[in-house]
């Protein structure tokens, strides 16, 4: 088996190469992003492993997708929300050009491999905390981020239509817990917070205690990542995109189970309403026909904490 992997270097790219060079030594992995950290002397000293170091647009990684084996992709590359909204042309760049860019050399293919897009809760925009979300709710991205996911999204959803590309778009909720470098995501107050009470370290958080987020852990998201490539396309809706079940939570509740009976001297509270309202305002969500092909949840905030800081 040969997959292709965008920003394998990134927080979740990485734990998925780990994985999946655990899971199966026959599987063979070419990484893609624009640079490789420490991480990566490991893997190249593993002859599984080819590394490609630039961006994921470029023309050689372009012609490989469309004429190298290829089984399965992962395309995890994109500029963060943040970032995206402090340099535009970069972000409609990555997010939205590259990433079209990629899922027509994938078409162009004799033989449709299957991809699995990282996209984001991003597409829904502002939400009412008070209602009830499912899975089937009409997207409004109110940010550029958001908006190109839904494009490349659409796009998707009609190449397979087409019988093009088998793919399927899993939209993410914040992914925790992110190392302190995670400049340009707006959610990095959720890994920020988690890792300094865990570590007896005083905080101040950007939103308030009774903020509701949609929590999950890296070594859960890596887990349906994987289960995304399995599932047959014929389960899949037409529109090839899959709402993760995500783990309901208050600020609160996430840092009493991540500095027990320490949160209330550690933990202060200076709320930006910009954060606020796109991360903290986050009403249930109901994913039954995610379930039903298989996805899954951290169950509950402990296993959260625990699997976030595995």
């Amino acid at each position: 088996m040969h997959i292709l992997i965008t920003g394998a270097a990134g927080y979740v790219g990485e734990a998925l190469v780990q994985r999946l060079l655990a899971l199966d030594t026959t599987t063979r992995v070419s990484l893609v992003d624009q640079g490789f950290g420490p991480q990566a002397a490991a893997w190249r000293r593993d002859a599984r492993v080819t590394l490609v170091e630039g961006p994921f647009g470029q023309p050689a990684v372009l012609d490989s997708v469309r004429s190298a084996p290829l089984d399965v992709v992962y395309h995890l590359a994109s500029v963060p929300g943040g970032l995206a909204s402090r340099e535009p042309a970069l972000g409609q760049q990555v997010n939205l050009h590259d990433t079209l860019n990629l899922l027509d050399a994938l078409a162009a293919r004799s033989q449709p491999a299957r991809l699995v897009f990282a996209s984001s809760v991003a597409v829904y925009g502002a939400l009412d905390a008070q209602a009830t979300l499912d899975e089937t709710a009409a997207p409004a991205p109110q940010s550029s981020y958001g908006a190109h996911k839904l494009m490349a999204e659409v796009h998707l959803a009609d190449l397979c239509r087409r019988g093009l590309v088998d793919g399927v778009s899993l939209r993410l909720p914040g992914i925790v817990a992110r190392p302190g470098t995670s400049a340009g995501h707006g959610s990095a107050f959720m890994s920020d917070l988690i890792r300094a009470l865990r570590a007896g370290k005083p905080y101040t958080c950007p939103v308030s205690a009774q903020g509701r987020c949609w929590w999950m852990s890296r070594a859960r998201c890596v887990g349906n990542l994987l289960h995304a490539a399995t599932v047959p396309a014929s389960r899949l809706p037409a529109t090839r995109v899959v709402q993760l079940p995500v783990l309901l939570a208050s600020v609160q509740d996430v840092a009493e189970a991540a500095a027990p009976g320490q949160h209330h001297t550690l933990l202060r509270h200076q709320p930006d309403a910009g954060i606020e309202n796109t991360f903290a305002r986050m009403p249930p969500l109901h994913t039954p026909r995610a379930r039903a092909l298989g996805f899954t949840d951290d169950i509950d905030i402990r296993h959260l904490i625990d699997n976030a800081l595995a």
